[in-house]
């Protein structure tokens, strides 16, 4: 064999020894992380782990833009939109969670139900009567979307005067300490069962301006409820840290 043969053979034979290795992972028993055993809940009652954020009692985990108690009605265990009242606030703050929402646009006719899910304050999961006629918005506005950056990949809504139901897996932005973004924020949403966002990731803050960006923000920050002047029924909302 030439040495140039010989050369280029103990090359390869190198790199493909090397992507062996690169590929080796240790194949482990785990006998030390021991999951947290938790009630997992059901239709009525949230996770033994969540922070129950409205029960159907008060309002008391919810704070508006001034700071006091919201305006927003309970009535039967239902938290209403009192249009004109104003955005509602957590009064806790929020990084990357788990959070189950139930909702209804009422079968009275109240506009088009338009409000939505703020995560952080800053990203929306919109809500909106999209039953069947999703033309009544451009769709990237529609119920389910990342408000006018992804359109749901599905239209999973149900009807006025029924219960429709989100659950959002949500990882909130990093930025670096110059206030550089190091990842962006991403969402998987189920609507109704049905998975209309996969790891969606958002190219800014969600906004109905033609463009968007990031703006530099603290990792955790509170959950905020829009009135968008609409009436809009809410119960069993809840959230989990991961």
């Amino acid at each position: 064999m030439s040495l140039f043969k010989l050369v280029l053979v103990s090359g390869f034979a190198l790199i493909f020894h090397g992507l062996a290795e690169a590929q080796t992972v240790l194949n482990e028993e785990d006998w030390l992380s021991l999951p947290l055993s938790i009630n997992p809940g059901n239709d009525t009652m949230p996770p033994s782990d969540a922070i129950v954020l409205f029960n159907g009692d008060s309002i008391d985990e919810w704070l508006d833009a001034n700071g006091q108690k919201p305006a927003w009605k309970v009535e039967h265990g239902i938290l209403q939109i009192v249009p004109g009242m104003g955005d509602i606030f957590s009064k806790r703050a929020f990084g990357d969670v788990q959070l189950h929402v139930e909702w209804m646009i009422p079968s009275e006719n109240y506009g088009h139900g338009n409000s939505g899910i703020y995560l952080q304050g800053r990203y929306e999961v919109q809500i909106f009567n999209s039953y069947k006629d999703a033309s009544k918005i451009y769709y990237n506005g529609q119920t389910g979307s990342l408000y006018k950056q992804y359109s749901p990949l599905v239209n999973a809504s149900r009807p006025r005067g029924q219960w429709d139901v989100f659950d959002i897996i949500f990882t909130a932005p990093r930025f670096d300490k110059n206030s550089k973004l190091v990842t962006p924020a991403m969402f998987t949403v189920v609507h109704n069962g049905i998975l209309i966002q996969y790891n969606s990731e958002l190219k800014g803050t969600t906004t109905h301006e033609k463009t968007m960006h990031y703006e530099p923000h603290p990792l955790k920050q509170p959950l905020m409820i829009q009135d968008h002047g609409d009436t809009v029924f809410f119960r069993n909302i809840w959230i989990r840290e991961l």
